[in-house]
């Protein structure tokens, strides 16, 4: 638990890997940081609740990613929008930073287990700690990192999925967000009892 507990500490500890986590889920820094922005402008408008929980950092990130989920549920009804009127969907604004292939499969994940990874691959978070801002079980956190791993490893053509190989495809292709992550893990099989 942070010793500082102020609105200010946790915006400070908290904003760069909120920003990272935004953009992991769009696409885009600038959207990364706009979300980040709104989530931290209703965390401190609520500070009295928000400041109160265990891990309001958690709430934070809660928030951003109820963002991004509805940014890909608008994007996807404009794409089908303009399909219907025969013109071509719009490109996202902005680069792309680090791997565009491989953060571009996590956002076609299904909207949960592109959150899971991103948060697993991106924060080096646990999953109980993505359970904590998901506000759903452990049990459900690793079904969806053990989907959303199966499903990534097809659509980037990779063989047999590890969590050790997909540390190493992460940390490589997010340096510029994440610190290097350990590789010496066993791959995670959400009906092992023992995995993380």
């Amino acid at each position: 638990m942070p010793a500082d507990r102020s609105f200010e500490g946790l915006y400070g500890r908290e904003w760069r890997p909120v920003v990272a986590l935004g953009w992991s889920l769009t696409g885009s820094r600038q959207v990364g940081e706009e979300l980040a922005q709104d989530a931290f402008l209703d965390a401190y408008r609520r500070w009295d609740e928000v400041g109160r929980l265990d891990r309001p950092g958690a709430w934070v990130r809660r928030a951003v990613a109820n963002r991004a989920v509805s940014i890909h549920r608008r994007r996807r009804t404009e794409a089908a929008g303009l399909r219907l009127l025969g013109g071509a969907p719009p490109k996202d604004a902005g680069p792309i930073e680090g791997d565009e292939t491989f953060w571009t499969a996590v956002r076609s994940l299904p909207d949960r287990q592109a959150i899971c990874v991103a948060l697993h691959y991106l924060e080096d978070r646990s999953v109980v700690d993505i359970a904590t801002v998901l506000e759903c079980s452990a049990n459900t956190v690793k079904v969806h990192l053990y989907r959303g791993r199966l499903a990534l490893a097809q659509r980037l053509g990779v063989g047999a999925s590890s969590d050790a190989s997909a540390r190493r495809a992460a940390s490589a292709e997010t340096s510029a967000f994440a610190a290097e992550w350990p590789t010496d893990e066993p791959a995670t099989d959400p009906t092992d009892e023992g995995s993380r």
